[in-house]
Formats: structure tokens, C-alpha cells, sequence
């Protein structure tokens, strides 16, 4: 399998412009997600796994950061 753009679905996600237009971009995930043989679901869920702990990290590290700014000690 190739690499697949989970940061470019995300970012498509996070604008847009409905409930009705995530819900269609969630289905495209699941219909492509259905394609894949098993070995590439395997891939394709070990690198969902990565992207969201590497966001989560990022968006951690700025509540931290924002925390400890407001925190004067």
C-alpha cells in the first residue's frame, strides 16, 4: 500500500463546512479502508495509530505551553 494522506483527510475534516460534509468524508475513508486487503488495513491502521498520537503530541505541547503561560509561578 502507499502512503496514505491521513494529515490531507484531517485537514479536510477540520474545515469543513457541515456535519453533512464530514459525515461524506468520513465515508470516503470507510469505502476506501473496505478496499484494502488485509495486510494494507493492518498498514493503514498502524499509521492512523501514528498520525493521531503525533497530532495529539503537537496539540498537547501547545495546551502546555498555553498552561504554563497563565501559571505565574
Amino acid at each position: 500500500m502507499t502512503k496514505f494522506d491521513f494529515k490531507k483527510y484531517h485537514i479536510r475534516a477540520m474545515n469543513a463546512s457541515s456535519e453533512a460534509e464530514k459525515a461524506v468524508i468520513n465515508q470516503e475513508l470507510k469505502d476506501f479502508y473496505d478496499t484494502l486487503n488485509p495486510t494494507d488495513k493492518e498498514a493503514f491502521n498502524e499509521g492512523l495509530q501514528g498520525f493521531l498520537v503525533s497530532e495529539y503530541s503537537k496539540i498537547k505541547s501547545v495546551y502546555d505551553g498555553v498552561k504554563a503561560g497563565d501559571n505565574p509561578n
